[in-house]
């Protein structure tokens, strides 16, 4: 008998119903003709166990005990899914061939394979599982991937990744939660002070926003302006005149007067560019045109498209990542949504037609651009050797039969159709004409574009050129008319709050918020801060905690989110560490880096920071209110007062 193990029921249906018929449903499995079996997780059926399982003396809080390092690792069935446990541990000691059938990613990986382990199969059985990869819920891409079966021993460094960021995390939380919450209890404070590998360094980049805002003094600085006329005998006024204006570009010795980003601080310097110019004789040093192209955007992966959603829709990371679970279990109308991959097999182009008949029927985009796609055009998008696991989100080949979407359903389908659709769509073609004068010594510039073909554009609804400054006919030396110059006051303005959109795009370019130039480059090459199926979590774990609070549109950090990341040290509330542990996780999928050269740095790192623990100042908790502790610590809430 072969067992197929999904990660969730609605995967294994999809995997039944690809399967030979009859089917018989028992309770926890599936039976196919033939006698092979589908079952499934219900998400994670193992946890990691509570410090207390490795010893009674954990249940009280103590900072002598701290770091809590487990010799052997344990694993706990969760309570609520147990009989599940029970029902696949039976299933894996009958069946005769296993199939790891969890989602394609790592915690897909293994979360199936802990299961596998944790039922002890004999060693020759688990050497020959199988791997499944579905990304596409329907009947004709699952028997696809039924016909694809990997070893699934070649995926074991995906799962040890998964085990390695587990247990870090575990030791991370668990610990600097003990230890920052001992510390807030001497100045009275009660609850408890949750600290995060990941949430932690995304508070502090909240909180340091908000203190940049609070804290900014916003100072004038000074633009000039020539408005010019290429007619010097022209009358402005006249309905032909093409006049045009260009900006004032100080010189080197002008750096005095200057900010670190080049704006001019001195009015009367400004005044003086001003007085000089008016009513003046310019000449064109230079015409520069270029022809540009601009390719169609990839596909999505989950972060881009949580960041279009929240910008289009105002709609939050998880409200996104639900949305797209709806869309592929319930509805099966796109690929796996998980994924932080743009990329498609070439194999996939084959489907083009059927998924743009698809989009079409159920109204993903407007029937005339479906029309307007040409499926013999391949974008950049169709590249084997940059997909791995999964690939970009897309729409499938299923048609609605009737229109069953939420408001909200439709938006997200239309986003992911529409970023399909545009593959098939020529690329957006401007030219962009420089230009540079001078007047009265000193120099000036202005820039234009012109739109050649709109390509893929078209199914953004506008042109983004309607802003653009109209430049006439204009050659080198040519003399110009500057009838005007204007003096232009302006202020320098704070950085504006986070957003769902902006912080979500801060967490996957958190190379930006790094100033060490070898962890930048580090991190450049990596997904960022967490990963595409944990951001969304996080965050709204930070609401949760009452870290985060929203205004508008904002988000902002709370009292108590400001006073932990003001006592923590920097290297717990900054980026650096953890993204260069999400790069190493990468690292150890890629079988470039082991777990014990992962873990070993990581543990002395956290013994330092626990001693850095002890002596914080704390006064910051004295006036917070009590944090509520979430699920995994609540049933130790008396530990908490008694902890000292």
């Amino acid at each position: 008998m072969k067992l197929y193990i999904a990660e969730k029921p609605s995967l294994a249906r999809a995997i039944a119903d690809a399967l030979p018929k009859p089917h018989k449903k028992q309770d926890g499995y599936i039976e196919v003709a033939g006698g092979d079996i589908v079952s499934w997780c219900i998400g994670h059926l193992l946890e990691q166990a509570e410090p207390d399982s490795y010893h009674d003396r954990y249940k009280k809080w103590n900072a002598a005990d701290l770091p809590i390092v487990p010799e052997t690792w344990q694993l706990k069935a969760k309570t609520q899914t147990r009989k599940q446990l029970t029902i696949l541990k039976k299933l894996i000691k009958q069946a005769d061939e296993l199939v790891n059938a969890g989602d394609p990613d790592r915690e897909g990986q293994l979360l199936v394979d802990e299961v596998i382990d944790h039922a002890k199969p004999t060693k020759v059985k688990k050497q020959n599982a199988k791997r499944l990869l579905v990304s596409d819920l329907n009947v004709g891409a699952v028997k696809k991937s039924l016909s694809n079966l990997k070893p699934n021993s070649e995926f074991i460094p995906l799962s040890v990744s998964a085990l390695a960021r587990a247990r870090a995390d575990w030791l991370y939380g668990m610990n600097l939660t003990r230890a920052y919450t001992l510390a807030g209890q001497k100045v009275g404070f009660k609850g408890v002070l949750s600290v995060g590998r990941v949430q932690t360094p995304i508070l502090g980049l909240v909180v340091r926003r908000d203190l940049e805002i609070l804290n900014f003094v916003p100072h004038a600085f000074y633009e000039v302006l020539a408005h010019l006329n290429p007619n010097l005998d022209q009358d402005i006024n006249s309905q032909t005149s093409e006049t045009f204006t260009a900006k004032w570009q100080p010189s080197g010795a002008c750096e005095p007067y200057m900010d670190d980003e080049g704006r001019v601080l001195h009015k009367g310097l400004a005044q003086n560019v001003v007085s000089r110019i008016n009513d003046q004789v310019g000449t064109v040093l230079s015409v520069d045109k270029k022809q540009k192209k601009q390719n169609s955007p990839l596909p999505y992966n989950l972060s881009s498209l949580q960041i279009d959603a929240a910008k289009a829709f105002g709609m939050a990371a998880k409200q996104v990542l639900d949305t797209c679970q709806n869309l592929y279990e319930r509805h099966k109308l796109i690929t796996y949504p998980r994924s932080d991959n743009r990329y498609l097999p070439k194999d996939h182009h084959k489907e083009a037609s059927q998924v743009l008949a698809a989009i079409k029927n159920n109204q993903g985009q407007e029937a005339s651009k479906v029309d307007g796609a040409n499926t013999r055009l391949k974008s950049k998008c169709w590249n084997d050797k940059k997909v791995e696991a999964h690939h970009g989100i897309i729409p499938t080949v299923k048609k609605l039969q009737s229109a069953s979407l939420t408001k909200d359903e439709k938006c997200i389908y239309q986003l992911i159709s529409r970023h399909y659709l545009a593959q098939f769509y020529p690329e957006y073609i401007y030219n962009e004409t420089q230009v540079e004068i001078e007047i009265a010594k000193g120099k000036f510039k202005t820039k234009a574009k012109q739109e050649v073909n709109l390509g893929f554009k078209v199914l953004m609804g506008k042109s983004e050129l309607d802003s653009e400054e109209k430049l006439p006919a204009l050659i080198k030396g040519q003399k110009l008319l500057c009838f005007k110059g204007e003096l232009i006051e302006k202020q320098t303005q704070p950085p504006a709050h986070f957003t769902d959109a902006t912080l979500l795009a801060a967490m996957t370019g958190i190379a930006r918020f790094v100033k060490d130039p070898e962890i930048k480059k580090v991190l450049k090459e990596t997904d960022g801060l967490g990963t595409e199926a944990t951001r969304a979590g996080i965050i709204e774990l930070l609401f949760k905690r009452g870290f985060l609070k929203r205004q508008g549109k904002q988000i902002l950090a709370t009292e108590s989110g400001i006073a932990l990341i003001q006592v923590l040290p920097e290297q717990v509330s900054k980026p650096d560490l953890t993204a260069v542990w999400e790069s190493s996780l990468s690292s150890i999928a890629q079988k470039e880096l082991s777990y014990q050269h992962f873990m070993q740095p990581l543990l002395q790192q956290l013994s330092d920071i626990i001693e850095l623990s002890k002596t914080c100042d704390s006064s910051a908790f004295k006036s917070l209110p009590e944090q509520k502790p979430n699920k995994k610590f609540r049933r130790k809430r008396k530990t908490y007062k008694k902890a000292s």
